[in-house]
């Protein structure tokens, strides 16, 4: 496990008031009891990428990760899919295309999204942006519309994306992405560098694991003034996209995490196991 400073536990990153990190803590260390009642406990995660994590759990765990959702039209969403951004994918070159998703509460001020757009536009590179209809308060349709035409068909921009298949696409080079744990899942399950802008809780501690422990991504860092800049943005998308040794390892754990959930994987075996509790 890596050292874990201070200021990345879960209830140091809220920008609320002290009460409600009082809260937060308050009901973590309630929660903590119920772990060593239960019989087992169930994770999304597997045993390559966690194994020390596991171990140290006052309960035997399952790891049957990376767990991900039928293809289906069927398999629940916040929002309507735009499914036509998988045929923009197709006409876009292998390992070009920088995709762009945030998850489902993460919230960005006016200034912040201006500069991840014109991050993106600096690259050059084809993007697929994620902005769901409550991403960013006070930008309207209006600003979206300005921002497609400024950048035509480099870029599109959709309200909400089928990530599996995103991922999955051969056009996908890295994920820009806020480092929430079912995306990290399936970043890796896929074998997606990333370039990490956690927003809260525990997601600085998954960007932790991906950029020191893993090795499968970078930060994106803010100025001295605490500005997430475009240029910093542009910068780290070609570093990483120039790194061999992060995309090498990134498509390690893919084959890691494919072999745990193959027959006779580690987290094929805990599935069983689980299955036989539930008999």
């Amino acid at each position: 496990m890596p050292v874990i400073d201070a200021a990345d536990l879960p209830w140091s990153k809220f920008d609320g008031s002290p009460e409600i990190r009082r809260i937060m803590v308050k009901g973590i260390v309630k929660s903590n009891p119920t772990l060593a009642r239960a019989d087992t406990i169930v994770c999304n995660t597997f045993h390559a990428i966690e194994s020390e994590v596991l171990a140290l759990l006052p309960t035997a765990a399952l790891a049957v990760g990376p767990l991900e959702a039928p293809r289906s039209t069927s398999a629940s969403q916040l929002w309507p899919e735009d499914r036509a951004c998988l045929v923009w994918l197709d006409a876009q070159p292998p390992g070009s295309v920088v995709y762009v998703a945030f998850g489902s509460f993460t919230v960005f001020d006016t200034a912040r999204l201006q500069e991840l757009a014109d991050g993106l536009a600096l690259t050059g590179r084809p993007f697929l942006w994620v902005v769901r209809p409550n991403f960013a308060n006070g930008v309207d349709q209006g600003w979206l519309d300005k921002f497609r035409c400024r950048v035509g068909d480099t870029g599109l921009v959709v309200g909400w994306a089928p990530q599996q298949r995103v991922l999955s696409h051969p056009a996908v080079a890295c994920f820009i992405s806020h480092c929430g744990w079912n995306s990290t899942m399936e970043g890796v399950r896929h074998g997606v560098p990333f370039l990490c802008w956690p927003y809260f809780a525990d997601q600085f501690l998954n960007q932790k694991y991906i950029c020191d422990v893993w090795g499968t991504g970078l930060r994106i860092r803010a100025n001295e003034r605490g500005v997430f800049t475009k240029e910093e943005i542009r910068d780290k998308v070609n570093q990483l996209l120039a790194d061999d040794t992060i995309r090498a390892r990134a498509l390690s754990l893919k084959r890691a995490a494919c072999e745990s959930i193959t027959d006779g994987g580690s987290s094929h075996q805990d599935l069983l196991k689980l299955v036989n509790l539930w008999k």
